[in-house]
């Protein structure tokens, strides 16, 4: 991994710590961050406002809203606000596009319209995006045609690809 640059990068207090974890639990159902972890640190990097644990970037900022990163999900494996896609699908997420009801086969019946959630691949139930729920996950996989969620980060953006040679 490259060294990568920040702006105006500074470190969190444990008070502050502790209320941007509870706001992405209060958000997403869980916080990107290892348990104990108290090298918290919030940047900037060209357009994205990041939030790093131990050098990597763990959320970022959109809306002053925080969501998890994929490389923040992969830390913890999360067991809520998930949708499941068929393989088929996985290749129109990773290239941005929004997730569609008909190629959804499950999704976490606690999820309400705004939420914000992951995207998981059917095969091995790895992250591949964050977004924004369109919908309840009740009618995800029920439905058959429309937009579920709003693809907000996915494996090959440049969040995902800061810090990468």
């Amino acid at each position: 991994m490259s060294e990568v640059r920040f702006k105006n990068r500074h470190r969190l207090s444990k008070k502050e710590i502790k209320s941007l974890e509870q706001e992405l639990i209060a958000s997403t159902g869980f916080a990107p961050f290892l348990e104990g972890s108290q090298q918290i640190d919030v940047a900037e990097r060209d357009k994205w406002t990041v939030i790093l644990d131990s050098d990597e970037i763990v959320g970022i900022y959109i809306n002053d809203r925080p969501f998890p990163t994929i490389r923040g999900l992969l830390r913890i494996s999360p067991t809520c606000r998930y949708i499941t896609v068929d393989m088929g699908a996985v290749k129109f997420v990773v290239n941005g596009a929004d997730v569609m009801a008909p190629g959804i086969v499950e999704a976490d019946e606690g999820i309400k319209e705004g939420d914000i959630v992951w995207v998981r691949d059917e095969k091995y139930k790895k992250p591949i995006s964050v977004g924004i729920a369109l919908m309840a996950g009740s009618e995800m996989s029920k439905k058959k045609q429309g937009k579920a969620v709003k693809n907000i980060h996915f494996v090959g953006d440049e969040i995902w690809n800061i810090g990468q040679t």
